[in-house]
């Protein structure tokens, strides 16, 4: 009746959809059920935190997802609280019952012989929006710096003399990102047409066709756009350009620490992701490579 008078609340207090209601008794049906199974004289109200701890372990044995499990024991919770809150109860034993961490995913990245394809075999309009696409790809890929942070680049923010480029992130804090040989090249070409398409030599440093300063949703489509010429993954995004440095450097033998300041991360953590991005590739490599893997 416990359970029966849960879900009636839900339903005409709560107002409930139908279809949650099911979700919340069905959760409930399977925690009974694996209950029964270990005790005798099962009831609601003598459950204690190490039997839900239990049930929890059982469905991660069963290869439930962390994201399934976490959702039955959050019905858990919301019964027992109904539980307390009528006084069926004394203790919540769901209260401190923690559930299994969520797998984050890899970042999406793309793989260096693509971005060598893209930027040095496809071919860009001989215009000022060609070379300027061609740039933003180039510098996505070798500065890793967030779309909002490219948008807001002046050309002042563009030492030659040093080859660095001063970049202002999150929460306001700037830091300033080395570039390449090829990369300056690029850079000085593309502003020569910039030069002519906008007329002056200040100013934000990327415009769109219309000739105002561009803007992130701009420069997303146009990435997407791109990448689309030379990978079928679905994500393309400025994102995937700064996973993709980070990993690239990652692979290459760049000190973690030094990867963390260059894309602007407070927390060493944040980074860290990345070296599972490479240790998954390493993987797939020696699957690929090695006659006995």
């Amino acid at each position: 009746m416990l359970k029966e008078s849960f879900l009636r609340y839900l339903r005409f207090e709560r107002n409930y959809s139908e279809h949650t209601i099911v979700a919340y008794g069905n959760d409930l049906d399977e925690f009974e059920a694996y209950c029964r199974k270990q005790m005798e004289g099962f009831d609601f109200t003598t459950v204690d935190a190490d039997v839900i701890r239990a049930w929890v372990v059982s469905l991660m044995d069963r290869h439930y997802e962390a994201t399934s499990v976490n959702r039955k024991l959050s019905s858990l919770r919301s019964f027992y609280h109904y539980l307390l809150r009528e006084g069926k109860v004394i203790v919540d034993p769901a209260a401190k019952v923690v559930g299994p961490k969520k797998k984050k995913p890899l970042p999406t990245f793309v793989r260096d012989a693509d971005m060598d394809r893209l930027l040095d075999e496809c071919e860009f309009e001989d215009s000022y929006a060609g070379r300027r696409d061609h740039t933003i790809l180039a510098l996505f890929y070798e500065t890793g710096i967030r779309l909002s942070e490219l948008v807001g680049l002046q050309v002042s923010d563009v030492d030659f003399s040093t080859r660095v480029i001063k970049v202002t992130g999150k929460r306001n804090k700037q830091r300033v990102v080395p570039f390449g040989r090829r990369m300056e090249d690029q850079l000085k070409t593309y502003l020569e047409a910039r030069g002519i398409f906008v007329g002056c030599l200040t100013g934000p440093l990327f415009y769109s066709n219309s000739g105002r300063p561009i803007r992130g949703k701009t420069v997303y489509w146009l990435v997407r756009k791109h990448l689309s010429r030379v990978v079928a993954q679905k994500k393309k995004s400025p994102h995937v350009l700064r996973h993709t440095f980070a990993t690239s450097m990652l692979n290459h033998g760049a000190d973690l620490e030094a990867v963390k300041e260059l894309m602007g991360h407070e927390r060493l953590s944040t980074t860290q992701v990345y070296t599972h991005t490479t240790f998954d590739e390493l993987k797939k490599v020696y699957k690929q490579a090695h006659p006995r893997a």
